[in-house]
């Protein structure tokens, strides 16, 4: 659990235009933090959706994005399913934070993650984390 960091314009684009929702009517006028709800209702339906199409197993699926973060909560049968569940998210145009809410029925330990320094090795790396 925790909150991850992505790069925003890197990954899918699953909304096809990044744009405003076109209005029901041509008569309603959205004012700007309208169009920003129904984009951001929209962009978690289809992050939803991506879930569902990746065939990830979360019960009680739910999906709220505020600007670039998406906070994304259910239950998981194990932690290597909601950590691809927050990689499948993170790695999405526009989201650039996932704060995963996830509950795991079967507990394990945490993929570590690194971000790679210049002068890093692939060596000096893995014997941080594996040892000799």
């Amino acid at each position: 659990m925790g909150l991850f960091d992505f790069v925003k314009d890197a990954g899918a684009k699953i909304l096809g235009k990044e744009e405003e929702p076109e209005p029901q009517s041509k008569t309603v006028d959205y004012s700007a933090e309208e169009r920003k709800q129904l984009n951001e209702r929209r962009q978690a339906m289809a992050l939803v959706k991506l879930v569902e199409d990746f065939g990830f197993s979360v019960e009680e699926l739910s999906i709220k994005v505020d600007d670039d973060l998406a906070t994304v909560s259910g239950k998981v049968p194990t932690q290597e399913e909601g950590e691809k569940v927050v990689l499948a998210i993170g790695n999405t145009a526009g989201i650039a934070r996932v704060d995963n809410q996830l509950e795991v029925a079967e507990q394990a330990a945490e993929a570590q993650y690194y971000t790679v320094q210049s002068g890093d090795s692939l060596s000096a790396i893995a014997k941080k984390y594996y040892g000799d």
